[in-house]
């Protein structure tokens, strides 16, 4: 049996909308101005406003790109931990991006949300971007075709997609007040393509404008106010119909951004627009025209899905909870089985001599098979990145609960040799912590008032999340307890906050800050990670050591409020040279090694980018030793982004699983056993050291400005055209079986674009996936053009042994380049070669299409 996943397939249909245009422009019509403008401003941070007098109810919006998060208002809740949208983006397969697709509107449905924040289809310029992970690759095509079939098939459930952020969100540092410079061609081809695919043929309804600016060569605004962006492309050239709503707290102005093309402000109740659009309009700066417009596409959205119908709520609820309800866990039903195929498919095995995988497990002597699990991510499976993307899971499977569950016979030994993580573990309130004075389990939480007076406290017992919300009437908020430090040897403690704070341990003060602090602890991401302020304590014998810390209760305009104090400790334990050693011993006697190694959510973040792309800590000298000693361990490279690995050609087998959700120890075990093929392509190009990396680096300059001096030639192209040889290039990927690529044939597609028809034969000794891409190289003369670029792909699914033919279709817009002069779109006239095969630098078979004039 053959089974295929083609990019460019016809997409599902959509959901049509109940009510037709004429209908919806009465209800705008019959709204009084106030009414109207106050729609376009959030009425919280998660929702908008309801209008009784057109029968719309409030819509909510959640973060998205790994899992829908919910609005806040359950407590408890929890959600499906999805593998990174990289991950997708691996598997190359456009099928199974539908199908995640329809699972985040069965998890939005079960939250009560109507919009999800997802996809993000800005492109991976640099591997040292914070939000990488978060991207799909760095291939506009790949990009737009994954992205644009999980838009499809989330919106045929009636759930809107908001692709973001438009348009050169590449970097995280200064992402809020970076201006990106490129030119129009590189804009047009390279970093709109996504958005116009998303958008145009998947039909998204809603489109993000990001935080940054924008400098075409045509116009230098921020996003939220680009004229030529929002009005000019994407509503007249492209006539699309949906609402541009700004990243959160992104508009700074009323007048320019909603004559830009903006059609809602996020967050809300406040904001630029909620203060001074309706005045604006009175005065005649904005025609009141343009708010009707603006009213009558959030109108569609809310018909499209379904708040002019019918209310939405939690899946099982009988009302809506109210904001701070405590409704305990939102259901999520199924889904599990899909997010753990997903992520042991998107498994890309980068090394695997001999076909050392899948594992051969048993012992000739009938005795239990000896597994060390070793490396800090085999410890802490780290499943997801930081930012918006992270949600709450309710459960995840870590690779030692994969492996016993898969081995119940085997005897596995798990040692996390040594720490690659920056800040120390959470303090464990429930073991050590007693309210001073009480003698009694727990914190002492107080919140207080300006003048520090005691507004109200309660005693907190079990985890301490770090965040206290909602406390809108507070200045601050003060922890107590007395911590008791039994084991010998030295503790670390420490405190993480941001903005003003007093922290005292054990009599010693260690810190005083008066700058108070806003929402742009936020935008930064410092408060998801904030820098630690400890001290070590040394213990001969059992004794106790007083917490004090008053933190700043943060509140802002749309996001509510927050006092943030992280409490982390580290007890005594052996030292990372201890660790390695112990380690080291147990990979020298097992039957089996597995090691896991990578990043965590701390290095991969929104907010900020990465310095370095080496692995945290001394996690490549532990890989070393470990194979020093053990040459057939099976290295596993748990991480979002690219991270050099010195030590690769000497590993005989390595895998590379991604941020892989809730489902990673599952699906490691289904891929190491042979239950699922890691059937995986790399989305972007492994480099082999950071000196070879044609964009290093994602800070702008210090004028702010963030040059795209690439140009079209983004990520694998620019490899290509500097010859530069990677660690693995862009599209490889082994799987588990091998493949003969027999015979090309290439004829006109009906869109003008190719169709090439590969003979493909499975020629290894198991059923395996192909992923067959193809790549065009440009005409002699004309435009500039990268080397070669991918032009189209297609998965293929076959028994050993068989042979099929795999269509591969090559759309009009991979033959096109923009003409800034004319404003069009053409084919420059030559002849065209396409390159057919594994990877950028595996290509099987060739052959020319001529175009004899210009299209």
């Amino acid at each position: 049996m053959t089974t295929l996943s083609a990019a460019g397939t016809a997409p599902a249909a959509p959901l049509e909308a109940t009510s037709d245009e004429a209908h919806l422009a009465s209800r705008v019509s019959a709204l009084g101005l106030a009414d109207k403008v106050r729609l376009l401003t959030g009425a919280t941070a998660w929702r908008l406003h309801p209008l009784e007098q057109v029968g719309l109810r409030s819509m909510a919006l959640s973060d998205g790109p790994a899992g829908v998060r919910g609005i806040g208002e359950i407590a408890g809740e929890t959600s499906l931990s999805f593998p990174a949208p990289s991950a997708l983006a691996a598997t190359w397969d456009v099928t199974l991006a539908g199908r995640l697709g329809e699972l985040f509107a069965s998890e939005a449905r079960a939250h009560g949300v109507d919009v999800v924040l997802a996809p993000v289809v800005n492109l991976q310029r640099t591997p040292a971007g914070g939000r990488h992970f978060e991207c799909y690759s760095e291939d506009p095509l790949l990009t737009a075709h994954v992205a644009g079939a999980l838009v499809e098939h989330l919106q045929a459930a009636g759930v809107g997609a908001c692709v973001k952020h438009l348009v050169g969100n590449e970097s995280e540092t200064g992402r809020t007040t970076y201006l990106a410079r490129m030119d129009e061609r590189t804009l047009r081809e390279v970093y709109l393509a996504p958005f116009e695919h998303t958008l145009l043929r998947s039909g998204a309804w809603t489109v993000m404008a990001a935080y940054n600016g924008l400098d075409d060569g045509t116009e230098a605004a921020t996003a939220t106010e680009h004229h030529g962006l929002l009005r000019r492309i994407l509503k007249e050239e492209w006539g699309y119909d949906g609402v541009v709503v700004s990243d959160w707290l992104a508009t700074k102005s009323d007048v320019r951004s909603a004559a830009a093309g903006l059609d809602l402000v996020m967050p809300g109740p406040g904001g630029p627009w909620a203060a001074g659009l309706l005045d604006a309009v009175r005065a005649g700066a904005v025609p009141e025209a343009v708010i009707d417009d603006k009213v009558l596409r959030l109108l569609r959205l809310a018909d499209r899905v379904g708040a002019l119908q019918q209310p939405a709520g939690p899946t099982g609820a009988a009302v809506e909870p109210a904001p701070g309800s405590d409704a305990g866990p939102v259901p999520t039903g199924g889904g599990a089985a899909l997010l753990r195929e997903l992520a042991a498919r998107s498994t890309v095995v980068l090394r695997n001599a001999d076909g050392a995988l899948p594992l051969d497990l048993p012992r000739a002597d009938g005795a239990a098979v000896r597994i060390a699990l070793l490396g800090p991510n085999a410890v802490d499976a780290f499943v997801q990145g930081g930012g918006s993307a992270h949600v709450t899971p309710q459960h995840v499977v870590s690779p030692e609960e994969g492996l016993r569950t898969a081995l119940p016979q085997a005897e596995v030994t798990v040692l996390r040799g040594g720490d690659a993580r920056r800040h120390a573990p959470d303090l464990d309130i429930d073991a050590l912590v007693t309210v001073p004075g009480a003698e009694e389990p727990g914190l002492l939480v107080e919140v207080l008032d300006a003048t520090g007076a005691v507004l109200r406290s309660h005693r907190h017992t079990g985890a301490w999340s770090g965040w206290l919300r909602g406390e809108t009437d507070a200045a601050a908020v003060r922890l107590r307890g007395e911590i008791r430090l039994d084991a010998p040897g030295e503790h670390w403690l420490g405190i993480g906050t941001v903005g003003a704070c007093r922290l005292v341990l054990d009599g010693q003060v260690l810190a005083e800050e008066s700058r108070r602090v806003g929402a742009e602890v936020i935008l930064d991401s410092s408060v998801n990670s904030p820098d630690d302020r400890g001290l070590t304590i040394s213990v001969d014998q059992a004794r106790t050591v007083l917490l004090e810390a008053v933190v700043q209760n943060v509140v802002t305009d749309g996001y509510g409020s927050f006092a943030r104090a992280a409490l982390r400790h580290r007890p005594p334990g052996p030292s990372i040279d201890d660790e390695i050693v112990e380690a080291v011993r147990l990979a020298a006697r097992a039957d089996v090694v597995v090691l896991v190694v990578g990043t965590n959510d701390e290095v991969e973040s929104e907010g900020y980018d990465r310095p370095s792309l080496a692995l945290p800590g001394r996690q490549d000298e532990l890989v070393d030793r470990v194979l020093d000693v053990a040459p057939d361990a099976v290295v596993v490279v748990n991480a979002g982004a690219p991270c050099v690995l010195p030590w690769l050609e000497r590993a005989r087998t390595v895998l590379w699983t991604w941020f892989p959700g809730q489902e990673c120890g599952a699906a490691l075990a289904d891929v190491l056993l042979g239950r699922t093929e890691p059937a995986g392509r790399l989305p972007w190009t492994l480099p082999a050291a950071e000196a070879d990396v044609p964009v290093p680096s994602a800070v702008p300059g210090p004028d702010d400005r963030l040059d795209y001096i690439e140009g079209l030639h983004v990520g694998y192209r620019s490899w290509e055209r500097l010859e530069r040889t990677p660690a693995a290039p862009f599209g490889h990927g082994l799987g588990w079986t091998t493949w003969e690529y027999e015979r090309v044939d290439c004829t006109d597609a009906p869109d003008g674009g190719l169709t090439l028809t590969v003979g493909l034969r499975n020629t290894g000794p198991r059923t395996g996936s192909e992923v067959v891409q193809a790549y065009l190289e440009p005409p002699a003369g004309g435009p500039e053009r990268p080397v070669r670029w991918l032009a189209g792909f297609s998965v293929a699914q076959l028994p050993a042994g068989e042979r099929t033919e795999v269509p591969v279709h090559i759309p009009l817009r991979a033959l096109q380049v923009w003409d800034p002069a004319r404003r069009r779109w053409t084919v420059p006239p030559g002849e065209y070669r396409f390159r057919v095969g594994r990877s950028i630098r595996d290509l099987r078979l060739d052959g020319t299409a001529l175009r004899r004039r210009e299209i």
